[in-house]
């Protein structure tokens, strides 16, 4: 089983996560976001994680409600209740907590400070790779019986 520590080292910058302030505009988010090609951003306050902001909770809180992007601050539409993965965790944690509760990114803390991102893209990357690694293994299995257990 993969831990997130060998997750964030196959990523191309694994310790390059994307941040905004609080006080931030939502536009500004989401700028950031469509310019980095994310889906989500950890929310700071000076040094501490206040929380998340994702597309959805643009989605849902400005575009839903009518609101304005450049006129509202992060804060009003972030997710406060940061939930969060450790660098020992497994893969699989991964998958069950965003399966529970119903989320798509995951911010990776090691002593309290945030070291990397974790994404549902990542895991099902994550996983496709494993399952081609135990086919590819299987493979030359069943061809290495094939050849040593041909008689001549």
């Amino acid at each position: 089983m993969t831990s997130v520590a060998q997750l964030l080292k196959t990523k191309p910058n694994p310790s390059e996560v994307y941040t905004i302030g609080a006080d931030d505009s939502v536009y500004e988010a989401i700028r950031l976001m469509a310019e980095k090609g994310i889906g989500a951003l950890v929310v700071t306050d000076g040094d501490s994680i206040a929380g998340i902001v994702t597309e959805r909770d643009y989605a849902r809180k400005i575009v839903l409600m009518d609101r304005s992007s450049k006129a509202t601050p992060v804060r009003d539409i972030m997710s406060k209740a940061v939930r969060f993965v450790r660098p020992d965790q497994t893969t699989e944690d991964c998958m069950a907590l965003m399966t529970e509760r119903r989320m798509r990114h995951l911010p990776v803390i090691d002593n309290e400070r945030l070291i990397g991102m974790v994404s549902i893209g990542d895991l099902v990357k994550d996983i496709i790779a494993e399952q081609q690694f135990t086919i590819q293994q299987l493979e030359f299995y069943i061809h290495g019986e094939r050849i040593h257990g041909e008689r001549p």
